[in-house]
């Protein structure tokens, strides 16, 4: 079982890559980015859940 929304660590290149159910979300280059793919992933206060 994988877990449900993964953020991956740092790229050589820069940016995280983000999954979502298995699927690429896509790369997250800030915070913000990565709030809006939690967004999308139906958590609307995603930037709560940001440490």
């Amino acid at each position: 079982m994988t877990a449900p929304i993964v953020i991956h660590r740092p790229s050589p290149t820069g940016g995280r890559r983000v999954t979502i159910q298995g699927q690429i979300a896509g790369l997250a280059l800030t915070d913000g980015d990565v709030v809006e793919f939690l967004r999308r992933a139906g958590l609307p206060d995603a930037e709560d859940l940001l440490d």
